[in-house]
Formats: structure tokens, C-alpha cells, sequence
């Protein structure tokens, strides 16, 4: 039965504030500060056992090799011998955001009827742009099937981050859909990471139907407020979209575009004037998960961050007692996510699909969530301080617990461990 996978980056032993995201006011601004990896992991884990207990499907994606050895040695350089900014760029955990992992269109949607996927290449920024051969490799490992097509990355110079600028509207997750694509253009203080040239490559390669297939521009002021990825202003799951009123360069010309190429959807905008835009990015109200709940209701998946601004939890309170279609605000704690510019929806990569297609080591139930929170308390830092980063004894212990990952999930021979050349 094709129903929506939630797949959630589980929170790697490396999670460390090195700032490295131009762009990401969170991360920037706790530049230096001292991170708690295994509290992290342990958030994120929660969090899939709430959305278990919501009745949705649950999948992972797992922590890359760090540091990045091989991208060391294309550097001709060493993790001992590298200067500190490419220590840091090497042994960031950033491939937690697996909403970053790929652009996924549905087999519905398709002209072969296949689930495509594209890696992001995420070339934008340096500590990410490593990310996409390991990405790569899982994704090739968990959708295996024939009900897959996994593409490799857009060429440079074309920025693809995946999903974060991706949205997918249907009636229901089994029906085709109408599938969006926000990208930005160049030109503010900070980068417009989504090439438009880039969403139309992954729209051809996925043989979308021109007709349900929406480029659309994000507005350039939400970018230079830190909405560094479209999904900081909105966020759209079955006929609802959920959107900041600035979250579009022309939101009269998108709505209209969506309404005649999907008359049933439902689009809930928070205006400007009871949220604004500081208040979206830093209580990252739109970077939370929106679902479709067994009975079919939606619900979003929101942070404390979100509970914590009066003005944004009055407005969702207010949103709750009218008749829209969002019937339903659960509160998750990933605080240490969200420090370094990351909330609810960054975490997680969706996937419309049969469950029963996909490699079993990649998905989740209650009980094998408990066997990794117990890893995670055995294995993962405590803490890593910014300025301890070259230690060897963390960087062991770094590389033993990700060890302890693959052999408890059975991957230790799909997934090659990064060693040093």
C-alpha cells in the first residue's frame, strides 16, 4: 500500500556549532558553542517515536563517515595536517537534514510509474557539498527495488538542496499530485541555494507532467530574513499548504497556478502582521512537520521554539478554534536541532511509497527505535566542545560509534566506513 514515509536523519556523532551555514541564523549565531550529540541523537529518536505513536510510517537515514577523509585527500590534505576551517567543513554532521537528501516524486506522479529520487548536490556550501556520494549510497542501498529510480546530482554549477525547496499537493498520498519546485535568485546578502535550472533538470529526469509540475520563486526578502530553504517559510502535505504570507515572490500568480492545476487545495497563509518573518525564522513555525493522520486529518509537528513565541503559539491556538484544515498542533523537543539551523522538517526526507519495497534495515518500528536510543547512550559524545575538534581521542570515538551503527543495523557491508587513505 503507498502511503507517506517520514525517513529521519538520525543525528550523528560528529553534531558540533561550527557555523559553517552563511545564511542560517541559528547556526551562525551559536557559532562556538558547545554541542551535546548524544542528546541530540536522543531528541531525534523521540521524535520518531511520537510520529510511531501518531500512527504515521517511520523510516531512517544514517550519519555519514566523519570525518570526510576522502574529501580530505581530494584537498591534499589530512585531518591532522588540515587548516581549522576545513577540519570543521570535514567533520560536519549537517547530513542530519534529510530533508536535504533528495528531491522525491512519488510513482503517482510519474510518467513510468516509479518513485524517482535525485540526490542533492548541495554545492552551495562547502561543508555540505560532500554530503551527496555517501547520500547516494543509501539511497541506493534502502530503495533497491524496481519500484525505484535513483538518479545521481544535478551537475554544478546548478544548486539543488532537495526537498527543502520541494513540496508535493495531492487529494491523497495514492492520487497524482501537483508537485512544486522554489527556487531563488541571486542578488540578496545571503545565497540563493535553489537554482531554478536545477528544479527543471530533476522535473525532466522524474518525467513529471508538465501541467502539475510549478516553478515557483521564493520571495527574496524571506532569504535575507534566514529562510535559507523555502521549507523555513512553508510547508505543504496532502491539499494543505502552509505558507508565510512572504514566502513567495508572487503569491497571488502561485495560488492561482495551484488552484487550477489542483482545485481542491486548501492553502492556510499566516499573515505578516500576526507572524512576521523574524518571528517564522527563528520559531521556525514553517519548518515544522504537516501530516495526514490515519483518519485523514492534518496535524503539524511544531518545536518548543514555536510553543515559546506568544505571537506564533497565539496565532496557532487561534488557527486551532477556527474550521481550516489543520486540526491538530503536537510539540516535539529537538533543541539541539535547532541550534544549529535545523527544526522538525529538516529532519526528515518524505517518501510516498509501499513500505514493503524498501529496505527493511531502513525502517523503524518501537522496538528497534529502543535498540538505537540504547546505542546512542553507550556510544555517542556526551558533548564536543568547538575548540576540541582536532582532539584524536574524540575523533575515535566519533569514527567507533558510527561502527557500532552499521553492525547494529546489519549495514557494516552496504555502507562503505570512511577511513582515512
Amino acid at each position: 500500500m503507498i502511503t507517506e514515509i517520514n525517513f529521519d536523519g538520525l543525528i550523528g556523532p560528529s553534531h558540533n556549532y561550527a557555523g559553517l551555514s552563511l545564511g542560517n541564523l541559528a547556526a551562525t549565531g551559536n557559532a562556538g558553542k558547545t554541542s551535546h550529540p548524544r542528546a541530540a541523537a536522543l531528541q531525534g529518536i523521540a521524535k520518531m517515536r511520537a510520529n510511531l505513536a501518531l500512527g504515521l510510517a517511520q523510516g531512517i537515514l544514517l550519519p555519514h563517515a566523519r570525518p570526510d577523509h576522502r574529501w580530505l585527500a581530494a584537498l591534499a590534505t589530512d585531518y591532522g595536517a588540515a587548516p581549522a576551517v576545513l577540519k570543521a567543513q570535514a567533520l560536519s554532521a549537517s547530513a542530519m537534514w534529510a530533508a536535504n537528501a533528495a528531491t522525491v516524486s512519488p510513482a503517482p506522479d510519474t510518467a513510468d510509474g516509479k518513485c524517482h529520487l535525485t540526490v542533492a548536490n548541495l554545492l552551495t556550501m562547502p561543508h555540505r557539498s560532500h554530503e551527496w556520494p555517501e547520500t547516494l549510497t543509501q539511497l541506493r542501498v534502502a530503495f533497491a527495488d524496481p519500484a525505484f529510480v535513483v538518479h545521481g546530482p544535478v551537475p554544478a554549477p546548478f544548486g539543488d538542496e532537495g526537498a527543502a525547496n520541494h513540496m508535493r499537493m495531492a487529494p491523497t498520498h495514492d492520487a497524482p499530485g501537483v508537485e512544486i519546485f522554489v527556487y531563488g535568485e541571486p542578488g540578496g546578502p545571503f545565497p540563493a541555494r535553489q537554482s531554478r535550472t536545477a528544479s527543471e533538470a530533476i522535473a525532466r529526469a522524474h518525467r513529471l507532467d508538465p501541467a502539475r509540475t510549478l516553478f515557483v520563486e521564493q520571495n527574496p526578502a524571506a532569504i535575507a530574513a534566514g529562510a535559507f530553504h523555502n521549507d523555513v517559510v512553508a510547508v505543504a502535505n496532502g491539499p494543505v499548504l502552509f505558507a508565510h504570507e512572504h514566502a513567495f515572490a508572487e503569491p497571488g500568480a502561485f495560488f492561482d497556478a495551484l488552484i487550477a492545476a489542483m482545485p481542491t487545495a486548501q492553502i492556510v497563509e499566516v499573515p505578516a502582521s500576526a507572524v512576521s518573518l523574524a518571528d517564522a525564522v527563528s520559531s521556525y513555525l514553517f519548518n515544522a512537520q504537516l501530516v495526514t493522520l490515519p483518519d485523514g486529518s492534518s496535524a503539524l509537528i511544531v518545536p518548543e521554539e514555536s510553543r515559546a513565541n506568544p505571537r506564533v503559539w497565539t496565532w496557532l491556538q487561534d488557527m486551532l478554534a477556527g474550521n481550516g484544515p489543520i486540526r491538530r498542533v503536537e510539540v516535539v523537543d529537538v533543541r539541539e536541532s535547532m541550534a544549529n539551523g535545523g527544526g522538525p522538517a529538516c529532519l526528515r526526507l518524505r517518501v510516498v511509497a509501499d513500505p514493503a519495497r524498501i529496505d527493511p534495515r531502513f525502517m523503524v518500528d518501537a522496538a528497534k527505535l529502543d535498540r538505537l536510543d540504547a546505542l546512542v547512550r553507550r556510544e555517542w559524545p556526551e558533548q564536543i566542545d568547538a575548540a576540541n575538534i582536532a582532539n584524536p581521542a574524540l575523533i575515535a570515538d566519533i569514527t567507533r560509534a558510527r561502527a557500532a551503527l552499521l553492525d547494529q543495523l546489519g549495514l557494516s557491508d552496504s555502507l562503505t566506513i570512511n577511513h582515512p587513505a
